[in-house]
């Protein structure tokens, strides 16, 4: 039964409920057979299948492998260091699954403790829970409502439906059937939806949806199957691990296969091989990502923006849309007049004269609205946003309120569309007051004005509520007045316009982001002209632009949503499942989709969308534990600030595996080259381990300080179906890992052709310093490593300082010689390996100059 098509009565009757209400044997039998009225939810995995999930990752099990391998040939500090790394990860991942799960016990908190109802004729005050559909509950100011109701009975009932509909301004409830066949939740005039609070009047209404039948037990299913993507960093990472994987095993198959068949002792090509193996795999990666992620969230911190899942930081760096609410995210969630018309004039802010006392005085005294001791203004929204107007205009309630006390009112009705306040003046007078819809209200008055229905039309059509402020004083013979003529013969004082206004950094916000490459695109349950107003004063929509409703996205196909959904910018009067469907839409033609919202109508499409952004200020607990990120000063200006911390992030990680791929590259070439060229292999196994801890560990953890590239945020986003070796890091690491491979073994001729007894210690010691060398080259992929500032990373300095020292130790310190099988070098042959060293600097910086010439990126 669509309830908001028939009368009340009519749906009573359909849901066999008495004037009464249900006695108790009926209602007892309705729970029986509907359940109770909460929300319930999906069985939640146990903590031992969290764990047990962590370690499916491609790269966790090549790390595990590794580990293992290590152990095998007695490197115990990398089998710990590995292992410690996978568990940290684990532990990690358990955390963030944990808490995507209390999402739902969130939104469950939100349902109403307590209901009044009538059981039997009499009025009692029951559990919520307890509820079932045909119960008669009765409604107050400021309860939340305990079910999907239908309004049967209303005296100046206003719901505040923002947390699910999105909607600014508090609803007026009538108890009219409705035409239309399926309005979006924000038109449903006759009824009320659980969640929602009671901000005026009272009404009497019947339950036609409990639990999970309800529009919050919707968004608990939506909620439920909306599972978060994998994000752009952790695919990346997955595809490289599996062709990790593959380059491993065929590292060594190759390298034992040549070395056996040279005529090389079999086990120690075994211990070659696996050694290599152990160094291809990046194992100081998990960790790298990990604290990169975690500087880039403790930043975020300090920018105003909290991080829930640290994942979240890299994707807001990759993302190409930007959905946003517009309530309370690019607005300011509190009605503010922003606009006025008096004697024929338009202004933003009140004005002089006698014309505007009059109109601050009356918009005082026509409302409810009251000021407590801290100067806080508290009451329905436009009657607090009216007195706040009138305050700053110079009107003083106190001082009036003794001047004009009030002595009657006739108060707003849906058919009125109006409200008078009466009140009496020390001669013995009275004064009318009357505020309502512009067309009522000049009906009403002496004079039709017919430029004050022009500027009300022009108002509106601006996305504004507009009321028409009007006044009537008679004598004190004249006194009491009958109230059609107190209604009647009215002065026109102004017109005012309400709106909830944009963020004052809102506009440089969107074009800040449009300047990124990333397009932002505005979602609300709000009115079209609303929304249009908005998105246009802040950059989100060009004069012109389309904006899609609700009702016209339900009747479009899933495919041509998907097509279309690029072109749209401003989306209205949109249902919770529209925006899941928007987000959907995106991330189907390959899009990396952020989502900020702060109301529970959000929860779904933030938890669906690649990264979700709730409010912090104004979001409610459910936006909150859906999201990844909050924002803890409510500003969408604060996204921008993460976007660039974002982009930072994925930069330096892939800083790192260039690094670490380039190196470990050239590791691989210098072992398979030799036995080509007819040489010995050149480095033992711990030496190769040795290279392999030294020059990944410090250094790689150290491109997590990097400091964010000048062109971080005028650069487009990557492209979500990029992968870890586009923009040409695989090509550099092919190149510069046979330039290193080829200095090294070069060297080595050279040395064995002259007999040095020093030839392996100086390959090893070269191999090992080009490595650190290359970590500075690259610190930028685009910048000279001079433009960028030497000393612009401490970390790094001091990273390649202390394995410069640490390799020499291994050289010079007489232990050291004995477990490393190396020698003490000479100054000359120092020099070499220094020289020979900068060779691979030299060639990244030349490289990177080519780049810039040639305008690549």
């Amino acid at each position: 039964m669509t309830v908001h098509r028939v009368t009340a009565e009519q749906a009573l009757a359909a849901l066999g409920t008495p004037r009464d209400g249900l006695d108790e044997g009926e209602a007892q039998a309705r729970l029986e057979r509907f359940g109770p009225n909460v929300l319930g939810g999906a069985k939640r995995r146990s903590i031992v299948g969290l764990i047990v999930g962590q370690f499916t990752d491609v790269l966790v099990v090549v790390l595990l492998a590794a580990a293992v391998v290590a152990g095998f040939l007695g490197d115990l500090k990398d089998t710990i260091v590995i292992l410690a790394i996978v568990v940290l990860d684990a532990i990690v991942g358990v955390a963030q699954e944990y808490r995507a799960e209390r999402a739902l016990d969130a939104l469950r908190t939100m349902a109403a403790p307590t209901a009044v109802v009538v059981r039997g004729g009499t009025t009692v005050e029951i559990p919520a829970a307890r509820l079932v559909p045909g119960d008669v509950v009765l409604l107050s100011e400021g309860r939340i409502v305990p079910a999907d109701l239908r309004v049967c009975e209303a005296a100046h009932l206003e719901v505040d439906e923002s947390v699910l509909t999105g909607e600014s301004f508090p609803v007026t409830k009538t108890t009219s059937p409705l035409e239309a066949d399926a309005p979006a939740l924000g038109d449903r005039a006759n009824e009320a939806f659980q969640g929602t609070r009671v901000t005026r009047g009272r009404a009497r209404a019947v339950v036609v949806a409990t639990g999970r039948a309800t529009e919050f037990g919707r968004i608990a299913g939506m909620l439920e199957s909306a599972t978060a993507p994998r994000t752009p960093l952790q695919r990346r990472l997955d595809r490289f691990a599996g062709r990790l994987a593959l380059v491993v095993v065929a590292i060594c198959a190759i390298t034992f296969g040549v070395g056996w068949l040279r005529g090389e002792p079999a086990l120690l090509m075994f211990l070659t091989a696996v050694s290599l193996a152990v160094a291809a795999v990046p194992e100081a990666l998990p960790a790298v990502v990990t604290i990169s992620l975690a500087l880039g969230a403790r930043r975020l911190v300090a920018r105003r923006a909290l991080v829930r899942s640290l994942p979240a930081v890299e994707t807001l760096g990759s993302v190409t849309f930007v959905c946003t609410d517009k309530t309370g995210t690019i607005t300011l969630n509190r009605m503010k007049v922003t606009s006025y018309w008096v004697e024929g004039t338009f202004a933003a802010v009140p004005g002089r004269g006698r014309a505007w006392e009059r109109l601050a005085n009356a918009m005082t005294l026509c409302g409810d609205a009251r000021e407590d001791a801290s100067s806080v203004v508290s009451g329905d929204p436009t009657e607090v946003a009216l007195y706040e107007a009138a305050r700053a205009a110079g009107a003083r309630h106190e001082e009036l309120a003794a001047i004009w006390p009030r002595i009657d009112e006739l108060p707003f009705e849906s058919a009125r569309r109006r409200a008078t306040t009466i009140h009496a003046d020390r001669d013995g007078g009275g004064l009318a007051v009357m505020k309502g819809a512009p067309e009522v209200v000049l009906a009403r008055c002496a004079v039709l004005d017919t430029a004050a229905a022009q500027a009300a039309d022009a108002m509106a059509a601006n996305g504004l509520r507009v009321l028409a402020i009007a006044a009537r004083r008679w004598p004190a013979a004249a006194h009491p007045l009958p109230q059609d003529a107190v209604e009647d013969g009215l002065e026109l004082l102004g017109l005012v316009g309400i709106a909830d206004p944009p963020r004052d950094d809102a506009r440089e916000a969107v074009i800040a982001c449009r300047s990124a490459g990333i397009a932002p695109v505005m979602i609300t349950g709000d009115h079209p002209l609303t929304a249009r107003s908005i998105a246009t004063a802040v950059g989100i929509l060009d004069d012109g632009g389309e904006v899609l409703t609700g009702p016209e996205l339900a009747a479009m196909a899933p495919d041509e949503l998907a097509r279309r959904a690029r072109t749209i910018r401003v989306y209205a009067r949109v249902a919770p499942e529209q925006k899941l469907a928007i987000v959907e839409a995106l991330q189907s033609r390959g899009e990396i989709v952020a989502m900020t919202g702060d109301g529970v109508n959000d929860a779904p499409a933030l938890r669906r969308a690649d990264i979700g952004v709730a409010m912090g200020i104004t979001g409610t607990d459910v936006a909150k534990e859906a999201a990844a990120m909050v924002l803890l000063d409510d500003r969408f200006a604060t996204i921008v600030g993460a976007v660039r911390e974002g982009r930072k992030v994925y930069d330096n990680i892939r800083k790192f595996i260039r690094y670490v791929l380039t190196t470990n590259s050239a590791e691989v070439w210098t072992i398979l080259l030799a036995p080509f060229v007819g040489m010995p292999i050149p480095l033992l196994p711990i030496q190769i381990l040795w290279i392999n801890l030294v020059t990944d560990g410090l250094p790689g953890l150290a491109f997590a300080a990097e400091p964010a590239e000048r062109d971080v945020m005028t650069r487009s986003p990557r492209p979500p179906a990029e992968g870890i070796f586009a923009g040409g890091l695989g090509a550099h690491a092919l190149w510069v890992g046979l330039l290193m491979a080829g200095v090294t073994l070069g060297a080595q001729a050279w040395l064995l052709s002259r007999g040095d007894p020093h030839w392996r210690t100086m390959v090893f010691t070269i191999l090992c310093w080009s490595q650190l060398a290359h970590a500075m080259a690259i610190r930028s992929e685009r910048f000279s490593l001079f433009t960028q500032g030497v000393f612009t990373n401490r970390p790094m300095i001091a990273a390649v300082t202390l394995a410069i020292v640490f390799q020499a130790a291994v050289v010079y310190l007489p232990w050291a010689n004995r477990i490393f099988e190396t020698d003490a070098l000479p100054p000359a042959d120092l020099a070499l390996a220094v020289g020979a060293s900068l060779v691979v600097f030299v060639a990244v910086e030349l490289e990177k100059l080519v780049r810039r010439r040639g305008g690549n990126t």
